[in-house]
């Protein structure tokens, strides 16, 4: 009944609203994704010169570690990227990630989890 009477008043300006929110949301969650790929990035290159200095006995087993975690993030990406290109792709992937969570697996990388996210606010 409510939708009824805010379209009633005013289509047009409940229309051009729903969009501007629509786009806004969008934007957000393009930002956000950036963000999550330039960490990853960045946490990659660190874990390529962990183990360049590895290789020429550098360094630490902490660092190497904290490669060892970056190395397993950059799988767990590959995984859901399979899953990306299957024809139903926005139905499976979130379906993965819920059960994921339901079993208590963790399925997104460390820089895409929102679970780390809540845990700092």
């Amino acid at each position: 009944m409510k939708l009824i009477k805010v379209a009633h008043k005013a289509p047009i300006r409940v229309v051009r609203i729903s969009r501007k929110r629509q786009k806004l949301r969008l934007k957000r969650a393009l930002i956000s994704l950036k963000g999550a790929l330039a960490q990853e990035k960045q946490e990659t290159e660190e874990m390529l010169d962990i183990y360049k200095r590895y290789t020429q006995g550098d360094a630490s087993k902490a660092e190497l570690r904290t490669a060892n975690k970056q190395f397993v993030d950059i799988l767990k990406g590959l995984g859901l990227g399979v899953f990306a290109i299957l024809p139903f792709a926005p139905i499976t992937i979130p379906i993965i990630i819920a059960l994921g969570n339901k079993l208590g697996v963790d399925v997104l990388p460390s820089s895409f989890s929102t679970q780390r996210d809540s845990k700092t606010k």
